[in-house]
């Protein structure tokens, strides 16, 4: 499929290895450093470009959490689609790990329904654009794991040159953030590109 110079810039832009180890050492207090990774994913080939992503503390690469995967795809606007694992073990790691990416597949992931972005693009110079998202709907975004539902609030914001992220968990009883973004998004900076892995996505496709 033909897609969108927008939403090819999109993923480009979300495909790589990031940190925020500038903000880390300037607000030690308010943010975790953290290395995000964001890899292509050869599912969904037909309509859409998708994304696994994990993250971990620096101090503890070797334990990454919250993998998930990214479905961009093109409807009246760029939307993304989360969908969590049904075992997460089963792709811990995969960031660091290419060989991980090629053994998920559609059957080993869930839709989460309410948890979709919409992706409002503005073009800056030609070729070069900034994304930010919203809820595509005012229902919470819920993920149920081992019985247990949790509440999250997914946003972020792109260009081609930092990945700013509102991820945080929400306490369904006050409202309240929990973890993750609750002073302001962390402010992820690309430190190694796998927009590449897109383009040999395209070869093999």
């Amino acid at each position: 499929m033909t897609f969108s110079p927008p939403l090819i810039a999109l993923a480009n832009y979300l495909a790589g290895e990031f940190d925020n180890k500038s903000q880390a050492l300037s607000q030690p207090a308010w943010y975790v450093h953290l290395r995000l990774w964001i890899r292509p994913v050869p599912i969904f080939r037909e309509d859409s470009i998708t994304l696994f992503a994990e993250q971990a503390n620096v101090i503890n690469l070797d334990l990454p959490y919250r993998p998930r995967i990214l479905r961009l795809r093109q409807r009246e606007t760029i939307e993304v689609e989360f969908y969590m694992f049904e075992d997460l073990a089963t792709a811990q790691g995969a960031g660091q790990n290419k060989d991980l990416i090629s053994q998920i597949t559609p059957d080993k992931i869930k839709f989460l329904p309410d948890c979709t972005l919409r992706v409002a693009t503005q073009e800056l110079v030609l070729g070069k654009y900034s994304f930010e998202t919203t809820p595509i709907t005012e229902k919470p975004c819920s993920v149920t794991y081992q019985g247990i539902t949790f509440q999250v609030f997914l946003g972020f914001k792109a260009n081609a040159d930092e990945l700013l992220t509102y991820d945080k968990g929400i306490d369904p009883k006050t409202g309240k953030g929990t973890w993750g973004a609750l002073m302001g998004a962390y402010q992820f900076n690309k430190r190694q590109d796998f927009s590449e892995e897109l383009n040999e996505e395209n070869r093999n496709s």
